[in-house]
């Protein structure tokens, strides 16, 4: 199957090198190019391409009012392409809250120091997002009937105010996307095993969170981690595979929405209650123990590393060293990492939740986690928002 991409960028140079680089593999084919966002969102609607390259930072229509306007009008997957900076960073951040799927540093060099390594990435991550095409439209069309469900309910409301016999829909009783409330879900009992239980409401209680995700995390992490109340007394530690640069962003964006604090991890930085530690990208994270006393070592990453962080590691070195009660919580993400490092934390007795197939934007990291018996749990999304509101 050949994948037809439209790349938009506002530098010829760029756009004829990402095609170049594309078109090296002949199951791409470059259909359109695009030098703003008003031309983008044009193209997108006359050449329906099955995947989209997007620019941050172009003229007359930046590509984060360019993602959100193809989503809503002819739904896409988009990697967004940004520059290593901190406003690059902080707008890529924002188009991956309105929609777009992945990004990519802009430059090879920034993605892998072995350039013929980073064209293998690139042409991989753009497969990778085009393949969440119907998982994408379905979720669109599901939204806009959410909406249309909830603008009825409206309309009743109005017509009926006043009318005592009338009784609101308990899923009305807010404005705004917060009025669609999924239904309580279950606890799973197994990998690919229906739901049997109900959600128990009792507060939660451990000694440390682990974190971690890859592709659609930084939208799924900051989904759950704004559930987090200032009474959780837990260390936690974020592991997002993010490239070096964009993870401090990433870290002061959650700092901001979140009530715990969160910032990027130094070298020594001590596991602290209700302190959110992210692993810098391209670092790998482990933890050490003085009397008492938990704290983070960092090193950067070695040759023939895959994943920086990597998730493994991690979860090793935490199994290892730490011996509190641990949750841990797989997200969404390609691929097994993760996987290794979990069945060592299970054998400490660690309880593991696993997000699930229809709320993860990429169902390979989790997946790993259920298939291989380790989840205790296998989550939606909003299920563990839910339950991260009850860790004390």
């Amino acid at each position: 199957m050949t994948l037809r991409v439209l790349i938009v960028d506002d530098s010829a140079f760029i756009r004829r090198r990402v095609k170049e680089i594309l078109e090296e593999d002949s199951s791409f084919k470059v259909v359109g190019e695009a030098e703003n966002g008003v031309i983008a969102v044009q193209m997108a609607a006359r050449l329906k391409p099955d995947v989209i390259t997007m620019d941050v930072e172009m003229p007359i229509m930046d590509g984060i009012s360019a993602v959100k306007k193809i989503i809503s009008t002819t739904p896409t997957p988009i990697l967004m392409l940004s520059a290593k900076t901190q406003t690059g960073a902080q707008s890529t951040l924002d188009a991956l809250n309105a929609g777009a799927l992945d990004f990519l540093p802009k430059q090879l060099d920034d993605i892998d120091n072995d350039r013929e390594i980073a064209k293998v990435i690139l042409r991989r991550r753009v497969k990778v997002v085009a393949q969440q095409a119907n998982r994408l439209r379905t979720s669109f069309r599901s939204l806009q009937a959410a909406d249309s469900c909830v603008r009825t309910e409206r309309r009743n409301r109005s017509l009926y105010r006043g009318n005592e016999d009338f009784e609101q829909h308990p899923n009305t009783q807010s404005s705004g996307r917060e009025d669609i409330e999924q239904v309580p879900g279950k606890l799973s009992d197994g990998p690919g095993k229906a739901a049997t239980g109900e959600f128990n409401a009792t507060r939660l209680k451990t000694e440390l969170i682990l974190i971690a995700a890859s592709t659609g995390g930084p939208v799924a992490i900051q989904h759950v981690l704004t559930h987090i109340s200032q009474r959780c007394s837990a260390p936690v530690l974020i592991l997002q595979h993010m490239p070096g640069g964009f993870t401090e962003s990433f870290a002061k964006r959650l700092d901001g929405l979140c009530a715990i604090r969160v910032k990027q991890a130094s070298q020594h930085d001590e596991l602290k209650p209700g302190v959110a530690l992210v692993c810098p990208g391209g670092f790998q994270l482990g933890i050490q123990k003085t009397q008492s006393r938990y704290w983070v070592e960092l090193r950067q990453k070695r040759v023939g590393e895959i994943y920086s962080p990597c998730i493994d590691l991690t979860f090793i070195s935490v199994a290892e060293n730490f011996s509190g009660d641990i949750l841990t919580v797989v997200l969404t993400g390609m691929g097994a990492d993760g996987q290794q490092g979990a069945k060592q934390l299970k054998a400490k007795g660690s309880r593991i939740w696993a997000q699930d197939e229809a709320s993860s934007t990429i169902y390979g990291m989790p997946k790993a986690i259920a298939d291989a018996g380790l989840a205790d749990d296998i989550l939606s999304l909003d299920q563990i928002g839910r339950a991260f509101e009850r860790l004390e």
